[in-house]
């Protein structure tokens, strides 16, 4: 064992040593890949912003100012300013125009300008007149041009560009101003400056200078530095560098129009705080361990464990359903083990046995207490309907509605059973649509749309019935003769849909939802048996898996339909389902509950 242990150990050690490189070199690659693929989704989102206010200075040069005549038109121009200015307010500050003496022309929002800001030194207008075929970002910067009355001051980052003014017929140079609200570039930052692993990104200009760092006050007051101008000279990719001492790798993507650089900086810290996959390395090791403690201790216990393996074994195969004896044997505890064991096994097949004959009765109380509930209302109409046919002396239909009365009650006291074939429930329902349709004066017609498939399965009786009724009686009383009562049997999937689809009125969605389970509702028509009837039989006999599916939608008409298993109806069938036994795909089995 000591010489086993010693090998293993050494092995792991190695093992260990190599993975973690090997894990040390992935994660590094992984999380600067990682940062390049957030650093260019960064710098896209920053594209569309610049982009977006490039299209506000080009709709306000071409859309307002082009074109226009500051001397008969200022008030178009200022109308299409604050409409320009309204869209985009969420991310401007103002607007301005101004002539090339630097004097104010137009402005949106309409303020007061400061006294003498002297605008032709400002770096912004500099910098527009003197590379006048390009658009011009400025560093951050406060607003200092127009006075607030709320004395706010906001930092904006300014794009500038010289246009053509026209004023009373000449046309002269001047610089569109658009002010930037600059903390939507810092919103943007800041989502992804959110590592506590010591790496952070930030945005500079092609010369260098900080546009946005989360240090930014303590390098603006010279506490802290950064290597902005290293960053900006580079392309870009990915770089090694020392700064102040400190490893790190620095990710360059310059940003579309500007020249900004986006730059993410990583310190060679990082690579290892909070490494995911040491997770893996200690899982590998305790795995190792585990398979060494086993070996080892399937090698000294083996003989003590070899009776409490047999009497698992035996304990494993009557819970799979046979009946060995539980093995008694080996030490004193173990004996007593298995004598307690089997005499918990007698007394649990005991009480199951006791169980299984209380559910059976039960279940056959339930479907008997179910079944009772039919109204006799029904029989009472349909001998109110032969006594007036005779009396009209039509013989002929009084005779064609006693037979289908016969044949109705020949199903529906079935001898007793509560389990009969589809084709007699069918039978059962053709009996009864016959009756209906003389008393209703055929004021509605009835198609049945039956696969042969289904007639030789198994059924409770009377769940089609209840069903017609309530499509008679809430679907048919108010259509004048244009009604159609559908019934569809079919089997897929291991199970018989019998589905009684109306014309009719149909129902709201919420009111069809509670046919099912409200059983507090008041029948305002019908027999007073209802589908929650059918629904709890069906569940009695063949589990909740199967019963009713309400459809309906208000004046298209309603589909009720019977899920229940595709069993072929024997004799046999019959009495495992009287019974109350189990019911699973592959067929009738009787076994305990």
């Amino acid at each position: 064992m000591i010489t086993f242990s010693v090998i293993s150990l050494s092995i792991l050690l190695i093992l260990g040593v190599v993975m973690y490189l090997r894990f040390s070199a992935s994660a590094r690659q992984e999380m600067i890949s990682s940062t390049q693929k957030l650093m260019e989704q960064t710098g896209e989102n920053l594209e569309d912003y610049l982009v977006s206010m490039r299209r506000v200075s080009d709709s306000v040069y071409y859309n307002v100012i082009k074109g226009r005549d500051f001397s008969s038109q200022d008030q178009e121009i200022q109308r299409g300013m604050n409409l320009l200015y309204e869209a985009n307010r969420d991310n401007l500050r103002s607007i301005a125009v101004y002539n090339n003496f630097g004097s104010l022309v137009a402005a949106e929002p309409v303020v007061l300008q400061k006294e003498d800001p002297n605008i032709t030194q400002q770096g912004w207008y500099q910098q527009a007149m003197s590379e006048m075929e390009n658009m011009h970002f400025s560093t951050p910067h406060i607003q200092n041009l127009f006075d607030d009355a709320a004395f706010r001051y906001y930092w904006v980052i300014s794009l500038s560009r010289v246009v053509e003014l026209t004023k009373q017929g000449s046309t002269q140079l001047g610089v569109l101003l658009v002010d930037m609200d600059y903390s939507s570039i810092e919103r943007m930052m800041k989502q992804i400056n959110t590592s506590n692993s010591g790496q952070y990104f930030y945005l500079c200009d092609g010369d260098g200078k900080i546009i946005y760092h989360t240090r930014q006050i303590q390098i603006s007051n010279g506490i802290a530095e950064e290597n902005s101008l290293q960053a900006a000279a580079y392309k870009d990719g990915v770089y090694d560098e020392v700064f102040h001492g400190e490893r790190r790798k620095v990710i360059v993507n310059t940003i579309s129009y500007t020249g900004w650089k986006l730059v993410g900086v990583i310190p060679y810290s990082a690579f290892t705080y909070g490494m995911f996959n040491i997770r893996y390395f200690s899982v590998i090791f305790l795995l190792l361990m585990a398979m060494m403690l086993v070996f080892v201790n399937r090698v000294v216990s083996v003989r003590i464990s070899s009776p409490i393996l047999k009497l698992s074994h035996s304990i494993l195969e009557y819970e799979a359903g046979k009946t060995p004896e539980i093995y008694i044997g080996g030490s004193e505890e173990i004996r007593y083990l298995g004598l307690s064991v089997q005499s918990s096994y007698e007394q649990i097949d005991k009480l199951m046995k006791k169980i299984v004959l209380e559910q059976n009765e039960r279940r056959k109380s339930e479907l008997d207490a179910l079944q009772s509930q039919i109204n006799p209302h029904f029989l009472y109409n349909a001998l109110d309907s032969i006594i007036w046919m005779v009396e009209s002396k039509r013989n002929d239909d009084a005779a064609f509605m006693i037979s289908e009365l016969a044949k109705f009650f020949r199903v529906s006291l079935s001898k007793g059973r509560t389990v009969i074939s589809i084709r007699d429930e069918l039978q059962h329902a053709k009996s009864y649509m016959n009756i209906q349709k003389i008393r209703y004066k055929n004021s509605f017609s009835v198609v049945f749309e039956i696969d042969p498939a289904v007639y030789g399965c198994c059924t409770v009786k009377l769940i089609l019935q209840p069903i017609l009724e309530n499509a008679i009686n809430y679907g048919m009383v108010d259509l004048d003769g244009c009604g159609e009562i559908k019934v569809v049997g079919k089997q897929e999937n291991g199970k018989v849909i019998l589905s009684v689809i109306d014309n009719g009125m149909g129902m709201p969605e919420e009111e069809a939802s509670l046919l099912l389970t409200d059983d507090s509702r008041i029948p305002k028509r019908g027999s007073g048996v209802g589908m929650l009837n059918v629904n709890k039989r069906i569940q009695v006999l063949f589990g909740k898996e199967y019963g009713l599916i309400v459809k309906s939608e208000l004046d298209e008409g309603t589909e009720v339909s019977i899920c229940i298993p595709a069993v072929p109806y024997t004799e046999e069938n019959r009495k495992i389902l009287e019974k109350g036994s189990a019911f699973t795909r592959e067929g009738m089995t009787e076994k305990e509950i």
